[in-house]
């Protein structure tokens, strides 16, 4: 086992939202930077705008099981490519809620307390916004929280049929708002737009390299430095320490066929919440017996992926939209009149095409044909937050599979939230059914749909009750960090990927003044 390659500044294992973003951060630098992607780039191809290849056949999902609590193997909805789960995400871009940082009641409990507070993500969040082309517009959400800039871009018009549903519930007395949308558009010049604004987005790849996804926006630039270097195929198996457990001093990867070791004075995981909590619990040795960074017992608890529900209503009349995922509804993320407890987010998501319908739509609405339901079906997508609990967590057994022991909190409001929508159907000109959109979750198997995972590897200040520091340091090792979803104490009711794309861009400056 060996390597030709030169000992590197830094070594980031994962090029997505996080690893994506952090390389791009110290890609400047001109230190030495080595990205280590398991997987390769996503082939461009018609099929990545093919509903029935990415919905029903899953095409660019991964094959590999993961196991439930009691052992029964599951597909997750992961997709490893360079860029991470941004290749497919429906690059909605939220900041977290001032709230959201501070310890709050919830239905089934409390939430944990963040080690800081939004004041102080608060400039990353403006850097992230313009690195990822975000647009949008301020104060039309009472929930939105302060900013120091306005968006970069201005807001994803709506299409006409969404705009009479903006409109109705304006009318209505609610306070519909644009979402904060992360795509290439340059909607005053279409001909030089780089995107063209279809109907494959929401959970597709784009064969245009229009998303604002970790590939386009940050790889592909930090790779035009010649100090920093992307070997794809290239899956970390274990982390290797000096005698004192301080210190990783190797990377053990295999790749095609061949196993190597690689070296660098600051080692990153960024392999999403729970690959990065497997990769520390493989890394086991005898200084850290029960796994890297794991003194606290805390590595693979804590995961939390949200409460979520995909839910199709039904238009009065058709709905010829094409990109849709413009709408978001924040009127209950803190509460309603009738309940005193967060409910969460609405937001749209990508039009529903006929192929996504076949295994649902006999059952659920006999008489309305495929073709009928596709052409008059209004998508929408429920968040409420789920509580970071213990034993919700990843664990590992010894050939490595994952596995994923998972209880449900807060369904209370998720059911809640789904009521209020139902409530609003009327004032949108909708058929009174709400049906549920089981393709886009992922299958019938609610852990699949792992898209927001997050808190395997919590932040704070005692090493006893979380992972990582303030840096997202392994409080254990002097030079092992976690930039991703991993760090999240709590996950609020919106997309974490924003918030993971700040805390980058936070660390990485850490990381500067630290590399010097």
């Amino acid at each position: 086992m060996g390597s030709s390659e030169p000992r590197y500044d830094v070594i980031i294992i994962g090029s997505g939202a996080g690893g994506g973003t952090l390389a791009h951060q110290l890609a400047p630098s001109g230190k030495r930077i080595l990205i280590l992607e398991r997987g390769d780039y996503l082939p461009r191809e018609k099929q990545n705008w093919d509903p029935t290849e990415v919905f029903v056949k899953n095409r660019y999902q991964s094959k590999e099981d993961w196991f439930d609590a009691d052992g029964t193997p599951f597909q997750p909805g992961v997709h490893y490519f360079v860029g991470g789960a941004t290749k497919l995400f429906g690059a909605a871009l939220f900041r977290l809620r001032e709230p959201d940082f501070i310890a709050h009641r919830t239905a089934d409990g409390m939430t944990a307390d963040w080690p800081l507070r939004y004041a102080d993500l608060e400039p990353y969040y403006t850097q992230a916004e313009r690195l990822y082309q975000v647009h949008g517009r301020r104060g039309d959400d009472p929930t939105d929280p302060p900013a120091s800039a306005p968006y970069p871009f201005p807001p994803v018009s709506h299409e006409p049929r969404i705009q009479e549903i903006a409109d109705g519930l304006q009318r209505a007395g609610y306070k519909p708002s644009y979402a904060p949308c992360a795509i290439l558009l340059d909607e005053a010049d279409p001909p030089h737009s780089r995107c063209i604004r279809c109907n494959a987005c929401d959970g597709y790849p784009c064969l245009v390299h229009a998303k604002a996804d970790a590939e386009v926006i940050a790889v592909r630039p930090a790779l035009a430095h010649p100090n920093v270097t992307m070997l794809t195929s290239a899956f970390v198996r274990r982390l290797e320490t000096d005698a004192s457990g301080r210190s990783v001093t190797g990377v053990i990867v295999d790749r095609n066929g061949h196993r190597e070791s690689y070296s660098a004075d600051i080692v990153v995981v960024s392999c999403g919440a729970a690959n990065s909590a497997k990769l520390l619990l493989m890394s086991a040795n005898d200084r850290h017996p029960h796994g890297l960074a794991n003194g606290s017992d805390l590595v693979g608890r804590n995961y939390m992926f949200h409460n979520a529900l995909a839910l199709v209503a039904l238009s009065m009349r058709e709905n010829p939209t094409q990109f849709q995922k413009t709408l978001t509804i924040n009127d209950f993320y803190f509460g309603a009149p009738d309940y005193e407890f967060p409910l969460g987010n609405i937001q749209m998501i990508g039009k529903s095409q006929g192929p996504m319908f076949k295994a649902d739509a006999p059952t659920l609405a006999p008489g309305f044909s495929l073709d009928w339901m596709a052409d008059h079906a209004v998508d929408f997508w429920l968040t409420s937050e789920d509580l970071a609990l213990p034993e919700n967590r990843v664990s590992v057994d010894s050939s490595g599979a994952i596995h994923l022991a998972y209880t449900p909190t807060n369904v209370e409001p998720l059911n809640r939230l789904r009521a209020k929508l139902q409530e609003m159907l009327g004032h949108m000109g909708m058929h009174p059914h709400l049906l549920p959109n089981t393709l886009y979750m992922g299958r019938r198997i609610p852990l699949a749909g792992v898209a927001h995972q997050s808190g395997t590897c919590r932040f704070g200040v005692d090493p006893a009750t979380s992972v990582l520091d303030i840096h997202c340091k392994a409080h254990e090792l002097d030079n092992l960090y976690v930039v991703d979803t991993s760090f999240f104490p709590s996950i609020g009711a919106v997309n974490p990927s924003l918030t993971a794309i700040a805390n980058a861009l936070r660390v990485g400056e850490h990381l500067l003044q630290r590399l010097g």
